[in-house]
């Protein structure tokens, strides 16, 4: 097994991730915020999937589907269109609704098919190459893959908590 066929198997595990976490909610459980303060769903999958989509974007030289797709003007959110979620203030959390769970698995899968399909075009070599001079010390390819599985993972973990939470009434 090759380090790529590592990563096609972590990133292929985060549809089953995503889905779970929004299977049957509702446009309004989806914008809960546990707490009152905690991420919601929405921004949590909308956040990771901005991530997804902008590092990959950025990496490969293409790009972001948020826009080139047109999600960003039919989503029509109060935020810059290149916002990914990054520190976020409690206002802008907010400010990313949604009107069903399918509206966030359409752009997640479009973000997400392209991303699979790049991942699985590599070879080992490829993830040396460096493609970010900003950080000391440069980041490979691989480490920007990897940070970026890293992060949809966690929020994938949230906002499965999210939903439990919400279910039982939280």
């Amino acid at each position: 097994m090759t380090s790529v066929d590592v990563l096609s198997e972590a990133f292929g595990r985060l549809p089953d991730l995503v889905r779970s976490a929004v299977d049957g909610l509702d446009a309004e459980q989806l914008s809960i915020r546990p707490a009152g303060s905690a991420n919601s769903i929405a921004w949590l999958v909308w956040h990771l999937t901005r991530v997804e989509d902008s590092h990959f974007a950025e990496a490969f030289g293409h790009d972001e589907v948020w826009l080139s797709s047109g999600y960003a003007d039919r989503w029509g959110l109060a935020l810059e269109s290149a916002d990914t979620g990054y520190g976020h203030s409690s206002d802008q959390v907010d400010a990313v609704r949604v009107g069903s769970a399918q509206q966030l698995l359409d752009y997640f899968d479009g973000v997400h098919t392209l991303s699979e399909s790049l991942v699985a075009g590599l070879n080992d070599e490829d993830l040396h190459q460096v493609v970010d001079e900003r950080w000391d010390p440069p980041v490979t390819l691989l480490v920007r893959l990897v940070s970026v599985l890293d992060d949809a993972v966690q929020h994938a973990g949230q906002a499965a908590y999210a939903r439990g939470i919400i279910l039982a009434g939280g």
